[in-house]
């Protein structure tokens, strides 16, 4: 009886494994779903305020400018910091960021100006991408509305814990699906 016990249990948790294998592999499907897409051009702006991180203008500009790399925008984005204080080039608390960028929306039909897009899952945390870090919360923070109303995303979740003056307690999280380009 014992041993029927521990069979049925093997067979239960065996079951178990199959279906996240098999949900886990659905998630992956309709993440990689291809659509039809097509560049937008987008123009925003926000204000950086960080009472944590210190940013140079060049540097604030090269960091936006590679996370709207990584959330789907096309790779000729312009960005522009402004009003950084002191002598050139100097770490500051605040900056304006201008951005212009381009980023794909589904198209009605395939035309001369559409491209073969896809769903993938989008993470940004202190860890990922690599160039992030729990400093970075309050540009995160700053970048909301930059992010979600200028990009195409699906089932995004979006939540910024920022504490001035604390790299340890800073958590920051955006995850969800966006629209890429697909290779090739």
């Amino acid at each position: 009886m014992q041993q029927l016990k521990r069979s049925c249990l093997s067979c239960v948790a065996a079951c178990a494994s199959f279906l996240c294998l098999t949900n886990a592999a659905g998630a992956s499907t309709a993440a990689a779903e291809e659509v039809t897409g097509e560049w937008q051009l987008h123009k925003a702006t926000f204000r950086y305020v960080g009472f944590t991180t210190l940013y140079t203008c060049d540097g604030l500009e090269g960091t936006v400018r590679q996370l709207l790399v990584h959330l789907g925008a096309r790779k000729d984005a312009k960005v522009t910091a402004t009003g950084c204080p002191g002598p050139a080039n100097a770490p500051s608390h605040t900056a304006w960021v201008s951005a212009e960028f381009h980023t794909l929306v589904p198209a009605g039909a395939a035309g001369p100006d559409t491209i073969k897009a896809h769903w993938t899952s989008l993470e940004v945390t202190p860890q990922r991408p690599f160039f992030m870090g729990n400093g970075d919360c309050e540009l995160i923070q700053g970048m909301k509305d930059m992010i979600t109303q200028n990009f195409t995303l699906r089932g995004v979740e979006y939540r910024t814990s920022c504490y001035p003056h604390s790299v340890t307690l800073n958590a920051f999280s955006v995850k969800g699906q966006g629209l890429k380009a697909s290779p090739g």
